[in-house]
């Protein structure tokens, strides 16, 4: 890729702003290629991340910014600063240079890239999408959002380069051009830090603003013109459910919920992708994710594997709509990364059966009543704890819903919704919400669900 080669950074100061997972990857990189870093985070630096930053030499402040950070040739931002913090605001006023995660990695990445986004299931899509890579030989990085910092796939020779990229990266991306972008779907999430759902959705829109000549794109058919605009449609597969009535595009996916199975449709002609018995993940959404992943392979000419055999040892990611076991006739599922109203709308929708679903934790400014409409119509009773409950709770009993029912812990919670549920139903942890109220992540949270249910079976 053209930009800054190898000694552009040579003795530059560069003060990288965060130290989580994707900041300590900047910093590490920053070093390697000469740079004199120094690493800033308003909260506190791991000791681990201390220990392995003063290996290389790089300093570090954490509880706030000071003038420290600022003695630099520019300030590099970790994933997840928002432009409305107060150090980027300090660095403009100072002329420090500001650059965002994505454009300051673009010049060291070597390989094709293919990013996805979405407001739900970007993470089963990406993850995917390298597994059927990998399947059909391809030398593959997996990184972004998922939990692997992107500069850990720099300065190394890939065949595909599969990034999962958030809102937060892509406000700041003007040079990251990926060949191929998929958006899964769009749905209100972040707006506390984005300001508006419009700024959210223009922020999606910037995995294909940069796309060079024969740029491609994957996006739901009602997103299209939100995300691409006028552009020219002939490489953009737009996703539709048969069902759904839509004029045909030059490009499209169609999943066909009677026949279950999925097409890829080029200017009329069906390649038949799979049928649903065939990918190994529950519920319709799930569907949507492998129908996008398998259609990826087919439009970057990888797919040599047929798409049941690129799914072949795929386990899925936990926390989304896993499955724990069946204890007593009840089938169990950890969807604890369901942490808004969005993704946990889906799960209900997708899941077939009775169903009892764990709702609350810490939540997201969002409204609660297209939740409580689809738990009314789509779940036999709720079980409600967190920082949210009373909020939810309205919402619910204005919805009226018919079983509503409240929990101060997550195991006085699964045992209201056991109860609940009728032999062969589902009880479903798919919060809504995020877990920071009780716990840590949302990792943690699905992990105490399910040691309680396998305690259970016991």
């Amino acid at each position: 890729m053209s930009g800054m080669g190898h000694g552009a950074l040579q003795e530059k100061r560069v003060t990288v702003i965060g130290a989580g997972v994707s900041g300590e990857g900047l910093a590490l990189l920053a070093e390697r290629l000469g740079a004199r870093v120094f690493v800033s985070d308003k909260g506190v630096v791991a000791d681990d991340v201390r220990g392995r930053l003063a290996a290389r030499g790089i300093g570090w402040e954490d509880g706030g910014h000071t003038e420290r950070a600022f003695e630099a040739d520019m300030l590099v931002l970790s994933s997840g600063i928002p432009p409305s913090a107060l150090v980027v605001e300090e660095a403009r006023q100072r002329r420090c240079p500001v650059v965002g995660e994505l454009d300051f990695l673009t010049p060291y990445l070597y390989g094709t890239l293919v990013g996805i986004t979405g407001s739900n299931g970007k993470s089963t899509t990406t993850s995917l999408i390298a597994h059927m890579l990998e399947r059909n030989g391809y030398k593959v990085s997996l990184s972004g959002n998922i939990g692997r910092a992107l500069a850990d796939a720099a300065l190394q020779s890939w065949d595909y380069i599969v990034v999962e990229l958030s809102s937060f990266q892509l406000h700041w991306s003007t040079r990251f051009s990926c060949a191929l972008g998929v958006v899964t779907n769009l749905a209100p999430d972040h707006i506390d830090w984005h300001g508006s759902y419009e700024a959210y959705v223009g922020a999606k829109a910037n995995i294909f603003a940069n796309q060079r000549e024969g740029g491609m794109a994957i996006v739901q058919g009602r997103d299209v013109s939100e995300l691409l605009g006028r552009r020219e449609r002939s490489s953009v597969a737009e996703f539709w459910w048969r069902n759904q009535r839509h004029e045909p595009a030059p490009l499209e996916i169609l999943a066909d919920g009677d026949r279950e199975e999925v097409f890829l449709v080029r200017d009329g002609q069906m390649e038949l992708l799979f049928s649903f018995d065939q990918l190994p993940l529950i519920g319709k959404h799930n569907v949507e994710n492998g129908a996008m992943a398998a259609a990826a392979l087919r439009m970057l000419g990888a797919g040599a594997l047929s798409s049941a055999e690129g799914f072949s040892g795929f386990k899925g990611l936990p926390h989304r709509c896993q499955e724990v076991g069946r204890v007593g006739g009840i089938l169990y599922i950890d969807d604890s990364k369901g942490t808004n109203v969005a993704s946990t709308i889906t799960a209900l929708v997708s899941i077939p059966g009775d169903k009892a679903i764990i709702l609350g934790g810490q939540g997201k400014g969002e409204e609660y009543g297209p939740l409580a409409e689809a738990v009314r119509t789509n779940a036999c009773a709720a079980v409600v704890l967190g920082e949210e409950k009373d909020k939810i709770v309205r919402a619910l009993r204005e919805a009226r819903c018919p079983v509503v029912l409240e929990a101060e812990t997550m195991e006085d919670a699964v045992r209201q919704a056991t109860l609940a549920v009728p032999d062969g139903g589902v009880v479903l942890l798919s919060p809504a919400c995020t877990s920071w109220d009780m716990y840590p992540n949302y990792k943690r949270r699905g992990e105490h669900f399910q040691q309680i249910v396998l305690g259970m079976g016991r």
